[in-house]
């Protein structure tokens, strides 16, 4: 049974959305309300690869990104974790030729997050969509369960599209104890 969501629950929920809506950066968000919140671990957020057919950039995604149908886009599905928490899953279909060979290679060849690697680019957001994914029933989710969806396209310091995302952040990011299970 999961425990109803609470004044300070909707609090923690709707500041950290803020933070993620506004913010330049997922993961310097996520790392920085970890350490605030006290989660147990230490930095940095890794990002665990999902096991899964890769899916292919949309049409209109490539649109988003400019790029034509025959430039080749990555992909790179993950998990971002804190210590033992999972804090959100992310789909993120990438530019290589707009990346650095280096950052290339480190994210074919490491578990560091996308955030991390691009950092040097000085990367912006533009949100696509949001999407509250709480229980109807005014419970908070659990762990493992769904609370955001954020889809956003990144753009260098100079406004070129380079990535889009798509994340879904589970109750996990509330903090160990205050979501259900």
């Amino acid at each position: 049974m999961r425990p109803p969501a609470d004044g300070f629950a909707t609090d923690a929920i709707e500041v950290l959305t803020e933070r993620l809506l506004s913010g330049h950066s997922a993961t310097a968000v996520l790392e920085a309300w970890c350490l605030e919140r006290g989660f147990a671990g230490s930095p940095p957020i890794r990002a665990r690869p999902v096991p899964g057919p890769e899916r292919a950039a949309t049409t209109i995604q490539r649109d988003r990104l400019d790029v034509g149908p025959e430039e080749a886009i990555g992909y790179r599905r993950v998990r971002l974790t804190f210590g033992g928490l999972v804090l959100s899953e992310a789909e993120n279909w990438y530019v290589p030729s707009r990346l650095t060979p280096a950052m290339n290679a480190v994210l074919a060849q490491t578990d560091a997050p996308f955030g991390h690697v691009v950092h040097a680019l000085a990367p912006t957001r533009r949100n696509l969509s949001f999407r509250a994914l709480r229980p109807e029933d005014g419970t908070l989710p659990g762990p493992d369960e769904a609370l955001l969806a954020i889809d956003a396209v990144l753009s260098s310091a100079e406004g070129v599209p380079f990535c889009e995302v798509a994340e879904i952040y589970l109750g996990a990011v509330l903090g160990p104890g205050s979501s259900g299970g």
